[in-house]
């Protein structure tokens, strides 16, 4: 079950436009919501939200602000409770990380992570549990492990396309890779979908996520210019995780 988390961050790839007329546009905004429902083989384990919040301010720097949370239903909740929240805080350009949180508590395992990026030293402090326990040396340009896939979103996808970025979880430093493998239909809550089937290169991910051995992850985008993350599937040593896309409230544009 603590692939919910893994799912729900590889989901959050939620970025808002910036407001000056010469920025670039981005597909969604602040107001945009995401509602997923989580399942373990065919069974409906949890559901999960994505927000895109209001644009705020980090340490006196204008911020994008992301918000997920994920959680356990029904039996499932019984015997295997899991509340997990998240929320990374980039640049106005969605070009490198400033914040991470993470509130991790499924089962008996709790943990709480705070990653704080210092763009002048091109340094990462990781705290746990409010205790600073990693300081590392990162490239210029580095996204935490739920905002590296924002940066993704940004993207025009094209069947073929390959990215790939820096991405940190404060105690190591990798090169996340992502692969454009083809363009099929998804069934989802808001109907069937035109999407493009992304692979991520997670046994290269190995330093940031905890896996099974020969896990395999999937996200669906929807195929237009908003590019939707409308499916994820990850595959474990004991079947597999999955989420679909059960609702979509577009951002405000006012």
């Amino acid at each position: 079950m603590r692939k919910i988390l893994l799912i729900v961050i590889l989901l959050s790839f939620l970025v808002v436009p910036a407001r000056s007329a010469e920025a670039p546009t981005y597909p969604f905004g602040p107001g945009e919501r995401l509602f997923y429902d989580i399942y373990w083989t065919v069974i409906h384990a949890g559901e999960a939200e994505l927000v895109c919040m209001d644009d705020t301010e980090m340490d006196g720097q204008p911020a994008r602000y992301f918000f997920a949370k994920a959680r356990t239903l029904g039996w499932v909740d019984t015997f295997y409770k899991v509340r997990d929240t998240m929320e990374a805080w980039t640049d106005m350009g969605v070009n490198y990380a400033l914040r991470y949180k993470k509130d991790q508590n499924e089962g008996s395992y709790h943990k709480k992570v705070e990653l704080i990026f210092d763009k002048k030293t091109n340094q990462s402090y990781r705290y746990a549990r409010g205790t600073l326990q990693h300081t590392l040396d990162q490239p210029e340009n580095v996204f935490d492990p739920m905002s590296i896939l924002f940066a993704f979103r940004k993207e025009a996808l094209f069947k073929g396309m390959e990215f790939d970025a820096n991405v940190s979880d404060g105690k190591i430093s990798v090169v996340g890779k992502a692969f454009v493998e083809d363009r099929e239909k998804v069934e989802t809550g808001i109907g069937d979908v035109d999407a493009f089937r992304v692979r991520l290169d997670i046994q290269h991910l190995s330093g940031v996520f905890k896996k099974s051995k020969n896990a395999e992850l999937y996200v669906w985008f929807s195929a237009d210019e908003r590019r939707i993350p409308v499916k994820v599937k990850s595959k474990v040593a004991v079947g597999y995780f999955s989420m679909t896309l059960r609702d979509y409230r577009p951002p405000n544009r006012g």
